[in-house]
């Protein structure tokens, strides 16, 4: 009943096209195979399997579409391990109709997207001392920088919570930046992602 009533309220978008709606693991690898796919939406519970099952499955045979799951919930560390694992985004069920066309949008365009609620939840659980390592070389501004990316938060925000001139916040992010390697933001948020991922990997 979800899928159905997902597929008519994509259906009713002009620049969506559903290609197929898929109750298991082998439909979804057929469509695949058979038509071209830009984004899959997939659940992470798919009745006796699971996400992985999949993204295992499509990474074997050479097909690599974006991906957003959409879930009812699943816990920071397997948020984690999911997001490394080739998915571009996590999108909560019970969000609105409208988040979850932008989330589309915004994956298709090569960005990620995880809802706020899962990655408060990451974020706390990566806070909890018995989970904490060192992050590579990052000062502690720049750390409370990065955290405040991971979280969503504007230049503005980042400077209000940590007392600091935005002027300071971006001067951090650009060192993030080189330190990093990488251009934007939303890079930023798969490095934060990573050291979480090594974090509950020991």
């Amino acid at each position: 009943m979800f899928r159905e009533s997902l597929s008519r309220l994509l259906e009713a978008e002009p620049d969506f096209e559903m290609v197929g709606g898929c109750s298991s693991v082998e439909q979804a690898i057929i469509v695949l195979k058979s038509s071209p796919v830009d984004l899959v939406l997939l659940d992470y519970d798919l009745g006796p399997q699971r996400a992985p099952d999949f993204l295992d499955r499509a990474r074997g045979l050479g097909l690599k579409p974006k991906v957003l799951m959409v879930t009812a919930g699943i816990s920071p560390s397997e948020s984690v391990r999911i997001l490394n694992s080739g998915v571009s985004g996590l999108f909560l069920k019970h969000s609105s109709p409208a988040l979850l066309r932008e989330a589309i949008r915004k994956v298709h365009a090569g960005e990620t997207w995880v809802d706020q609620r899962c990655l408060r939840e990451i974020v706390q659980a990566a806070a909890n001392p018995g989970n904490r390592r060192p992050s590579r070389d990052f000062t502690e501004r720049e750390r409370s920088v990065l955290r405040g990316v991971f979280e969503g938060l504007s230049n503005k925000e980042i400077g209000a919570r940590l007392e600091i001139s935005e002027t300071s916040v971006k001067a951090a992010l650009q060192q993030l930046f080189h330190k990093t390697g990488v251009r934007t933001r939303s890079q930023l948020v798969r490095i934060a992602l990573e050291q979480f991922a090594g974090q509950w990997s020991e």
